[in-house]
């Protein structure tokens, strides 16, 4: 498998990062909207045990990064290193000189819609495009693979079980908000990843 990342497919992937990066700062954290994945788990693990979220992410991604390394997916690991030190960068700069707030905290109902059509376009398009912005989007790739489920549904079943397991430390509406978001991303990220996947392919995009 090539290890050359073809321009137009890299900045495709970055446009989609920048995105997902914008949702999660401007219309999730800011609306107090929670997430699910590697990164729900992560805060869980904060709020339940004073575990640091950093450390608790490393070692969930660890062992899918191995995984993938010992199946020798190349163009996966690479463009999910980039992806992944591309979106802390894009978030680190809106968290340090944005200046657009999109306080939509008594409108919850349209932050949930905002987050779940925003971040399943950026998810398709970097998924699509063969990347993924952590261990957990992997895993939701490799699953779907193995019992032939969308990759949204999967996704989707990821985030909802660690969403219903932050009720621990969070507020019902804000979890069931963010349930909502995460449904309408899947639909999204599915209709995205597969939407003529085949001519995609074909081109070597």
């Amino acid at each position: 498998m090539r290890n050359k990342i073809p321009y137009q497919k890299l900045c495709i992937m970055l446009i989609g990062t920048f995105l997902l990066a914008f949702v999660y700062f401007h219309i999730n954290y800011q609306n107090q909207l929670v997430d699910g994945g590697f990164f729900g788990l992560a805060l869980l693990g904060k709020y339940a045990f004073g575990l640091s979220p950093s450390t608790t992410i490393l070692l969930l991604d660890i062992p899918v990064i191995l995984f993938i390394l010992l199946r020798k997916e190349w163009e996966l690991i690479i463009n999910t290193s980039i992806i992944t030190i591309s979106f802390t960068l894009f978030y680190s700069l809106m968290e340090q000189y944005s200046l657009l707030i999109l306080d939509l905290s008594d409108m919850l109902i349209v932050a949930s819609i905002l987050s779940g059509l925003v971040t399943g376009l950026a998810l398709g398009v970097i998924l699509r495009y063969g990347g993924a912005t952590g261990g957990d989007e992997i895993l939701g790739l490799l699953l779907s693979k193995r019992f032939g489920l969308s990759i949204g549904t999967t996704l989707f079943i990821m985030d909802a079980f660690v969403l219903l397991l932050s009720l621990f430390y969070l507020s019902v509406p804000h979890v069931l908000y963010t349930i909502l978001a995460v449904g309408i991303a899947g639909k999204v990220t599915t209709w995205v990843y597969q939407y003529k996947r085949a001519s995609i392919t074909s081109r070597g995009l």
